[in-house]
């Protein structure tokens, strides 16, 4: 017999042909009414459970994976950020290593996060749903083992029931139908003990799935918190230092300004040191006087050779003895009302130039 196609001969065609013209034809008995068809609401109900079981998982499944393609755009985000503050963060400023570790850490933060619910949450998803097909499957060839153990039957009793009896053929459809019986019972019984423990597993599924999910999200914003709360540190220094550079090169310049003013007032200034300038000749204002400011703040030392300040205070800043010992963003001071009481030069501190508004 001449072949048709790989493992499928004329006669296995005919055969199926045949099958499905003898289905067809019931299933339009059964709906006009004059074959009786076989129903089970109970097995109905586990088959809509089952189609509804496949419908979340599917959808579950696709969302999962759009959460990762979104988590993978933050990812890219991120890294496009962080690459451009390290091309933008120059190599003298504040935390140029730790910024460059900082981004590395961040980097590998993303893709271990991703790589996790990959491996935990939508793998076991994958899983999860690679058994629905075999099983929709063997529901569909149940479902035409019926239709043929129906049409067995049908065909049974109206051999019996015909005037002409030929026992011959009535013995042929009883082994027919005894054959169709079995095969349909041997998928009903399987798919009875398998649809409702399917149908209880999706419960441990998803647990196990979002549980997987919030834990690994809870340790990635964890540790981004950390990285986070270091970039801001960094941040806040670097504002720092620039506010103290920012401070020195005022400092700088009203010294200078100073030390040219008292040059062109006092014939003996080259004679006295850089640092001291005096005002004036009537001796009121302390030796190495240079201009006068205001405590726009409260500062309370910390030191001995601090000044203390209160809001309104005037003060009147001195040059340092050695301009080596001054620091960056501090001056050197006396109150005014101090001196003017005292004339107590030893009641002199340094204290925060940010800290005062020049008068």
């Amino acid at each position: 017999m001449a072949e048709i196609g790989k493992g499928v001969t004329a006669g296995k065609l005919a055969i199926n042909v045949q099958k499905r013209l003898t289905r067809a034809q019931e299933k339009v008995l059964q709906k006009l009414g004059k074959a009786d068809e076989t129903r089970d609401v109970v097995f109905e109900e586990m088959v809509a459970n089952f189609n509804k079981q496949m419908a979340e998982g599917t959808k579950l499944q696709k969302d999962l994976k759009a959460y990762l393609a979104a988590v993978k755009t933050m990812h890219d985000a991120s890294r496009r950020l962080q690459d451009c503050l390290a091309d933008m963060y120059e190599p003298d400023w504040f935390g140029k290593e730790e910024m460059d570790a900082l981004a590395e850490d961040t980097d590998t933060l993303w893709l271990d996060y991703h790589q996790s619910i990959t491996d935990k949450s939508l793998q076991n998803m994958d899983i999860y749903l690679s058994q629905f097909p075999d099983i929709k499957a063997r529901i569909a060839k149940r479902d035409r083992k019926l239709v043929d153990f129906d049409s067995a039957r049908h065909h049974f009793t109206s051999l019996q029931k015909g005037k002409k009896k030929d026992e011959a053929k009535i013995a042929k459809a009883e082994e027919d139908l005894g054959r169709a019986q079995k095969i349909f019972e041997e998928l009903n019984v399987e798919l009875q003990d398998e649809l409702p423990a399917l149908w209880d597993r999706r419960v441990g599924v998803y647990v196990n799935t979002f549980q997987s999910l919030a834990g690994h999200q809870e340790k990635f914003h964890k540790e981004m918190s950390k990285l986070s709360q270091n970039l801001n540190d960094i941040m806040t220094k670097l504002e720092e230092q620039r506010q103290i550079k920012k401070g020195a090169t005022a400092a700088s310049k009203t010294g200078d300004c100073a030390k040219s003013e008292g040059a062109n007032h006092s014939e003996s200034a080259s004679s006295a040191p850089k640092s001291a300038v005096t005002n004036g000749s009537d001796g009121e204002l302390p030796p190495g006087f240079l201009y006068k400011v205001k405590a726009v703040h409260d500062y309370a030392a910390t030191d001995g050779d601090e000044l203390e300040l209160k809001m309104g205070d005037v003060v009147l800043v001195l040059a340092f003895d050695n301009p080596d010992e001054q620091d960056d963003g501090w001056l050197m001071g006396l109150k005014e009302s101090q001196w003017f009481q005292k004339k107590d030069i030893s009641a002199k501190g340094v204290f925060p130039e940010n800290f005062t508004q020049r008068v």
